[in-house]
């Protein structure tokens, strides 16, 4: 079963998952360079382009990845990830809503938690963390469970597109 999201509880205003406004923004701007991908900042209570969720969530347009300091990294790298599943011509056409299908959003969720561990005071186990806080469900019902005994089909589709190796 696919993973799914519901909107963020209440909670998640509260503090519950690591924002942006708490990491340098460099490593992160970086990985979404090396991908293709441009990291825009808005101003602090400026609206997010593109954001699916709402504010304080990421939004995409085309190659590029909006946040604010409160945006969650787990949305950040999310929004990124679906760009990054997608092929180069599909990615200039999005705007908000990335994808409709199943194995893009799989691959996106598997790849957003491999991506953390690169990305300095984040990594993938505080991801997985921040992703259960959201609202991300799964059917075994974590997402460390899902990441390490259900994800077969999302990791062989992102080594099969050449997003992963080994």
């Amino acid at each position: 079963m696919p993973p799914s999201a519901t909107h963020p509880p209440d909670h998640c205003a509260a503090g519950a998952v690591l924002t942006l406004a708490e990491l340098d923004p460099a490593p992160l701007r970086t990985l979404l360079a090396a991908h293709g991908l441009e990291l825009v900042e808005v101003a602090d209570g400026a609206p997010i382009p593109g954001s699916y969720w709402g504010e304080p969530e990421a939004g995409l347009i085309g190659c590029k990845v909006y946040v604010r300091g409160d945006t969650p990294v787990h949305s950040a790298l999310h929004e990124a990830c679906h760009l990054i599943v997608q092929p180069p011509e599909r990615r200039a056409l999005v705007h908000t809503d990335a994808t409709d299908s199943v194995a893009e959003e799989d691959a996106t969720c598997y790849l957003q938690i491999v991506l953390a561990g690169q990305l300095p005071g984040v990594g993938s186990a505080r991801l997985m963390q921040d992703m259960d806080s959201w609202g991300y469900t799964y059917r075994l019902g974590s997402t460390r469970a899902w990441f390490e005994q259900d994800a077969e089909d999302a990791r062989a589709w992102l080594l099969q597109r050449g997003l992963l190796t080994g």
